[in-house]
């Protein structure tokens, strides 16, 4: 591993895992919190753990910017290399910000219900605003010419797309991704171990194949990542909000894209792919949360599944941490499958 990713990587957990006890508090004091809805007491919990993340992953990316271009007299950066790792930052840290107005414009309600399947309901941006607000956070990789046009697609082969792709493939990986993550959420720990998971792959997938720049972003954010999972685990301290959850889904387009590795995102995306399909069926109505019963246990108050959280809960006896436990599990052998997969295509192309 290229001492200076770990370098950058250890900065980056240092950082957010100090600065993430200093926001929990912070934010309780400003009212900034959520319910944690699958608890019987139903506790508030410090909500939007943004800040804190992106700015390790910031204090990291500059750590291993300034070790490859000033520290090290043969540059290992080229300037490609550091105009798409400034714009994957932009997009990223600007992505990160119009996840914080979402979270400070939220309120949180409870709805009327029989007892013990109350309803707890956000008010904010509404699902069909979400994609639009978030789309202009993919113009700085869309105005660099971020990528590579020429993809290989199974079926099609190798497809130069052309102008179509920072115009049209580029704002709908940053989109698609941030919005995408945010749908298989709710259990403590689960957006944030399968994003550190699904990070990990990415930057084993681009350092092997030479992509360090898309490596760096990697493993920059998945050490911010670790450290959050550190107080969002069950009994979480600090729930993510959308200004974490749109940060890492865009961490992982911005790889996707400045790392030319479209084909294995996509396969690692499955989980989500899946979700979306579950989602569709209630016509995206469905929530993922689980009813709780008697020693912890966690059941969907659907007849049908309508969600991954869904799935597992009809499979056993489950409680939170082992619904999301379960989940990143699942993630891990995605991961990896897919990276044999793809590393046979790289071979076969």
């Amino acid at each position: 591993m290229d001492i200076t990713i770990v370098a950058a990587s250890v900065v980056s957990f240092a950082t957010s895992l100090l600065l993430i006890p200093k926001l929990i508090k912070f934010l309780k004091s400003v009212g900034m919190v959520g319910i944690d809805v699958q608890k019987p007491n139903k506790p508030e919990v410090a909500e939007m753990g943004g800040p804190a993340v992106i700015s390790g992953f910031l204090a990291g990316m500059f750590l291993f910017i300034w070790l490859n271009v000033f520290a090290f007299s043969g540059n290992l950066l080229s300037p490609a290399n550091l105009a798409g790792i400034f714009a994957g930052m932009s997009t990223i840290l600007l992505i990160m910000v119009i996840g914080m107005f979402d979270d400070m414009t939220r309120l949180q309600k409870k709805s009327e219900g029989v007892k013990g399947f109350e309803r707890y309901k956000r008010v904010g941006w509404k699902q069909w605003q979400k994609p639009l607000l978030t789309l202009p956070a993919a113009i700085p990789l869309m105005a660099i010419m971020a990528g590579n046009s020429t993809m290989s697609i199974p079926l099609l082969g190798v497809v130069d797309l052309g102008i179509l792709y920072p115009l049209l493939i580029v704002p709908a990986g940053v989109v698609g991704a941030s919005n995408a993550v945010n749908m298989l959420a709710g259990f403590n720990g689960l957006e944030a171990g399968m994003g550190f998971v699904t990070l990990v792959f990415m930057g084993i997938f681009g350092y092997i194949n030479g992509e360090l720049a898309a490596a760096s972003i990697a493993f920059v954010m998945a050490a911010a990542v670790l450290a959050f999972l550190r107080y969002n685990w069950y009994p979480a301290r600090i729930l993510p909000g959308d200004s974490f959850v749109y940060a890492m889904g865009a961490a992982m387009a911005v790889i996707a894209i400045i790392g030319n590795m479209e084909k294995f995102a996509l396969y690692i995306f499955t989980p989500w792919i899946i979700e979306l399909a579950l989602k569709l069926r209630s016509g995206l109505a469905a929530e993922n949360y689980g009813v709780l019963r008697k020693g912890g246990i966690l059941k969907p108050k659907y007849d049908k599944p309508y969600s991954l959280t869904h799935v597992v809960m009809m499979s056993g006896d489950f409680k939170e941490w082992q619904v999301s436990a379960i989940l990143i599990c699942v993630q891990v052998v995605v991961c990896a499958a897919s990276l044999l997969l793809v590393s046979g295509f790289v071979l076969r192309y």
